[in-house]
């Protein structure tokens, strides 16, 4: 009777005891599943790089707050400006008087020098400038192009003078005018170099015969 009690208690204890280890090695697996899912949902969290996003929120911010008109006059005067650079560059290679020449010279480096402050005051203001001259001015340099020798001299003297005298006009109101305060500096330092090139063109044109 004793053999066989003794024989029941040692069952009963490995039953227990396998019980045990198959709770723990459940437990275990759980754990190491819920391990592995975290760990994956981590290897599966996207970070999205927001920082192009932000820029181009900021500038479109910064363009709507700059004036219509302050914009239109940036515009227009970029392309003015590139026009005079293309007309000029053409200038120095087709001019045969000398002194057109001289002008063609200053053109090119001045307004080169202009534009690209233009540029990088748009830049800050988030306004983008045109990329290419509009249709009249391509117009007349491709009229201009078909000149040669005097005649293109005359051609080019006298769309200067023209050029110059609006953009002068243009420039003494917008100094007055201009609601953004680095535009209206940057508009009053400017004019005098266009008043100066205006001057230039009128005494250059004067000369060629």
């Amino acid at each position: 009777m004793k053999q066989q009690l003794s024989i029941l208690i040692a069952a009963l204890v490995v039953t227990a005891t396998m019980a045990c280890n198959k709770t723990e090695s459940t437990a275990s697996s759980d754990t190491a599943t819920t391990s592995t899912t975290v760990s994956d949902t981590s290897a599966t969290t996207s970070t999205y790089d927001t920082s192009g996003t932000t820029a181009t929120a900021a500038n479109t911010t910064m363009a709507t707050n700059v004036d219509p008109a302050d914009k239109d006059f940036m515009s227009k005067t970029a392309q003015g400006g590139m026009a005079e650079v293309q007309l000029s560059t053409t200038a120095q290679s087709k001019a045969v008087d000398p002194a057109v020449k001289a002008f063609a010279d200053r053109m090119v480096t001045d307004h080169s020098k202009a534009n690209d402050e233009l540029k990088q005051l748009a830049t800050t203001k988030g306004v983008t400038l045109p990329a290419d001259i509009d249709d009249a001015h391509k117009k007349a340099a491709d009229d201009l192009s078909k000149k040669t020798g005097k005649d293109f001299d005359k051609a080019y003297m006298k769309a200067m003078v023209e050029d110059h005298d609006k953009v002068v006009k243009e420039f003494e109101k917008q100094s007055k005018d201009a609601k953004d305060a680095d535009l209206k500096s940057w508009v009053t330092k400017t004019l005098p170099a266009l008043q100066e090139h205006l001057k230039m063109a009128k005494d250059t044109a004067a000369k060629v015969k």
